[in-house]
């Protein structure tokens, strides 16, 4: 029985992986869960799955946390209650475990970004969600995992996807990775109309249901410029062998390009528990856990060239991958800036990028030598983003 603690249990992705947990019993147990604000989930999770620890955001939701599980349980019977931790100790403390064989890091965030390190160079597997991990400390994060000799395993469709497909040959006989993008809702959406788009408009993916940052994300592409970034780093490949291409029926998770001019896909339902399952139960494979691709509702596979007039995210991702040093780190922080402005209605949808540029600008060139000098960079790319947003000077928009 593999043994499972997870960041972010509360989340999409985290609630997603309990999920495929209770579906199955025999494969897996929870020994540590950490979550940030939701107590009542999280009551309801450590109810249901008896963790030995679990850790909140702060000190006082600690206590809060800790006085319902007592409530409950009197009425439930419950013979042992976890050990309640909170903020980054407690984070790290989950991610370390000493009875967990694999970690989920899918907390939001560069919250998450000390706990999964520990927890690499602890030694640990980890199934990995976090965008801001590889984003923004790729090098570093790589080089514990190739020092602790263990393995990264995607959570991401995209990644997993790509995983899944390199399965069936060598590193040396790969030609380039194709990562596939739905368009998110503007996809046919003149130019014209992008700068005046609603949060409400950006926030109705076509087909797939997600946080709110992350649906933003996609609606910029730039969530496929942070995927470039990881993929750069899972996987090895230079910039110039990773490449993204619209596909709106999100149906082809991603392909890889074989130098003989084979193309392996990796096809499934619009479902975040198929590339859970594959990560927690890898290398095997088990029975599925119910999600199928419906054959008979898959008529077209269509595919299409980003726009780089559409969608100058992917372009600014890119470029701070190719400069490097603190610019992805730099990227990240600035983009949650500016979508967390665009949806309080500060920042037209257009101005995301805007914002994104100029801190990329303005941002210095330095490297990292410690998570420490990470953290620093994502402070200071916050502060700039932050007095970009007001130098643009927009008003408070009102909603429709």
């Amino acid at each position: 029985m593999r043994k499972i603690a997870i960041l972010g249990s509360t989340g999409s992705i985290g609630r997603q992986c309990l999920s495929v947990v209770e579906s199955l019993p025999a494969q897996f147990s929870v020994v540590a869960l950490a979550a940030g604000e939701n107590l009542e989930q999280l009551a309801t999770q450590v109810l249901r799955h008896r963790p030995q620890l679990v850790s909140v955001a702060d000190a006082t939701r600690a206590d809060q946390l800790a006085a319902r599980l007592r409530s409950a349980s009197g009425s439930q019977r419950i013979d042992a209650l976890p050990e309640v931790s909170w903020g980054s100790k407690g984070l790290e403390a989950v991610a370390t475990h000493c009875e967990a064989d694999m970690v989920v890091s899918a907390a939001v965030g560069v919250v998450g970004l000390e706990a999964t390190y520990a927890a690499v160079r602890h030694g640990k597997q980890v199934a990995l969600s976090n965008k801001e991990v590889l984003v923004a400390a790729g090098e570093m994060v790589m080089a514990a995992a190739r020092a602790s000799r263990v393995e990264l395993l995607p959570v991401d469709s995209e990644h997993n996807a790509i995983h899944q497909c390199l399965r069936s040959g060598e590193h040396h006989e790969v030609r380039r990775l194709v990562l596939t993008a739905s368009g998110g809702p503007f996809r046919k959406t003149p130019l014209s109309r992008l700068a005046t788009a609603t949060p409400e408009q950006a926030l109705a993916h076509p087909n797939w249901r997600m946080g709110q940052r992350i649906t933003i994300d996609s609606a910029t592409l730039m969530n496929k410029g942070f995927e470039v970034i990881e993929a750069h780093w899972l996987f090895g490949m230079r910039l110039d062998q990773i490449e993204v291409v619209i596909h709106p029926q999100s149906t082809v998770h991603s392909m890889v390009e074989f130098v003989d001019g084979s193309i392996l896909a990796q096809l499934g339902a619009t479902d975040m528990r198929v590339p859970i399952q594959y990560a927690l139960t890898y290398p095997q494979r088990v029975a599925s856990n119910g999600c199928q691709l419906d054959w008979a509702a898959l008529r077209r596979l269509d595919f299409d060239k980003v726009s780089s007039r559409r969608f100058p995210c992917l372009g600014l991702a890119r470029e701070a991958l190719r400069q490097g040093g603190a610019l992805p780190c730099a990227l990240n922080a600035a983009d949650e800036v500016a979508v967390s402005a665009f949806l309080e209605r500060r920042l037209p949808f257009s101005g995301i990028a805007q914002v994104i540029e100029r801190v990329l600008e303005r941002m210095p060139r330095l490297p990292f030598a410690e998570i420490g000098d990470v953290l620093a960079a994502d402070a200071e790319a916050r502060r700039l983003a932050r007095e970009e947003v007001a130098r643009l000077g927009f008003k408070t928009l009102t909603a429709p």
